[in-house]
């Protein structure tokens, strides 16, 4: 007899041609990506080409506002990586209508998260922003930016949630719909606002923050409008929208160690960043424009391990382990062919990145040496982020937590420290810190995957 509101199941993710179904799967999400990419990177071109007196003070503060932004990422993935997983398993089950009922628990959930995050953030912004190393005009710019923010991560939150729930159930055009959105809006409304119109004053460095903040608002009621009509099985029921029982506590069982290694992550880097401060306010502008050129990496790995994730989770919840494990692998190798192209560019093309993203020469000069060894480094990063994002889809959570905890804080904070400051080495010393963190987890990562030891997670 069928499961009572279980449907056919999917055939294009769980029997059509892996190599193609992963692409397909991947392909929405890097453009997604893409364009996502471009708010973090526009705010800080924007930034780069401000007044001469302001421009490394604003680089500085939108650096760390992204920083900030990045946690708060990280802090909603209680919900998200839960929800994914959850929905995932479902989907691949055929029980459409569990799968509904877990994004309904997780939108009123991630809600839940944005008040708290936004709670936090306005009356300890000032102390976040001087224990990330920062000062004098800078920090000034930089709360007002994270006060400012911190309203719009609330529907962030519900995005970025309500994005995991789509993709669980092989839906990964609705998030690129979303977040393509978001980002041509906070490019155009940024612009705007920085640079003045004939219906709005010049608002300069305060226009980013602004600018971002309209982006995230109209995101997120873009999605919930989205999910309150219905979207690939997925839609609103007020009835369901609940904070308590059983399928609130397997989201956050899974999440949690998500979001404390998220956590751990961050003040990990925000440790690196007080290192960074320590060489100089130069050096600490040439780190943020590299760190964000560095995302491009990011795209087709989040991308790709996106489909992996998915691909697990309905696949384990089919019962079908070996077409789980091969799409991981799958996932991976078609990333790290990108990932060749990503490291010749920012190897070969370290100076005309920094030229195009600063007009100071001394951010430059010390920028883009650095930059070429980082591109070295891209291939690890990438496994790293697919075959972790593969395993997270099958409900493993803790294993990246305490590999976060041993390459962050013995290794990326104290060769940071020991080169970068102790032997005077600048940025491409602190930044052996950070090359060896990304090769230790892109191992560590590589032989978990393959051990086949998550397979057997229970969700």
């Amino acid at each position: 007899m069928a499961h009572p509101g279980r449907k056919n199941l999917s055939p294009e993710l769980l029997t059509g041609n892996l190599r193609k179904t992963v692409f397909f799967l991947a392909l929405p999400v890097l453009g997604e990506q893409v364009l996502n990419f471009l708010v973090g990177f526009y705010d800080v071109y924007l930034a780069g080409h401000l007044a001469a007196d302001i421009r490394t003070d604003a680089t500085a503060a939108v650096g760390v506002a992204a920083y900030v932004g990045w946690l708060a990422s990280m802090l909603f993935a209680v919900v998200g990586n839960g929800t994914t997983a959850l929905i995932s398993r479902a989907w691949g089950a055929g029980d459409h209508a569990q799968a509904n009922r877990v994004a309904n628990r997780s939108v009123l959930l991630s809600i839940v998260s944005g008040l708290v995050f936004m709670s936090l953030i306005v009356p300890f912004a000032p102390w976040l922003v001087r224990f990330m190393g920062l000062q004098g005009n800078a920090a000034e710019i930089a709360v007002r930016y994270l006060r400012v923010d911190a309203f719009g991560l609330i529907f962030a939150s519900v995005s970025l949630v309500l994005a995991a729930a789509f993709r669980g159930s092989g839906d990964m055009k609705t998030p690129m719909l979303v977040f393509g959105s978001i980002s041509i809006l906070n490019v155009i409304v940024s612009t705007a606002f920085v640079n003045g119109t004939p219906f709005n004053p010049a608002l300069g460095v305060d226009g980013i923050v602004y600018g971002t903040l309209v982006a995230r608002v109209c995101g997120g009621l873009f999605i919930l409008f989205l999910f309150a009509r219905g979207r690939n099985g997925l839609s609103l029921r007020i009835e369901q929208l609940r904070l308590r029982g059983e399928t609130v506590r397997r989201i956050l069982a899974i999440g949690i160690p998500s979001a404390v290694e998220g956590f751990v992550m961050w003040v990990g880097h925000a440790l690196f960043l007080r290192v960074i401060s320590e060489i100089g306010p130069t050096t600490f502008a040439a780190h943020i424009i590299g760190v964000r050129v560095e995302a491009i990496t990011y795209l087709p790995a989040v991308a790709y391990g996106a489909a992996a994730a998915t691909m697990v989770g309905q696949s384990l919840g089919a019962d079908n382990r070996k077409r789980a494990l091969k799409a991981g692998y799958e996932a991976a190798l078609q990333c790290s062919i990108l990932g060749v192209f990503i490291t010749l560019w920012f190897t070969l093309g370290a100076e005309w990145i920094y030229t195009m993203m600063h007009e100071d020469l001394a951010v430059r000069e010390i920028g883009i040496p650095a930059f070429r060894i980082v591109g070295l480094f891209q291939i690890p990063l990438i496994l790293a982020i697919v075959f972790f994002a593969a395993t997270r889809g099958a409900g493993e959570t803790k294993f990246p937590l305490y590999v976060a905890l041993i390459t962050t804080y013995l290794v990326r904070v104290p060769l940071g420290y020991y080169f970068g400051v102790h032997l005077k080495m600048g940025l491409m010393g602190a930044w052996v810190g950070m090359n060896a963190d990304m090769f230790v987890r892109g191992v560590i990562a590589t032989w978990r995957y393959s051990s086949r030891r998550w397979l057997s997670t229970q969700v």
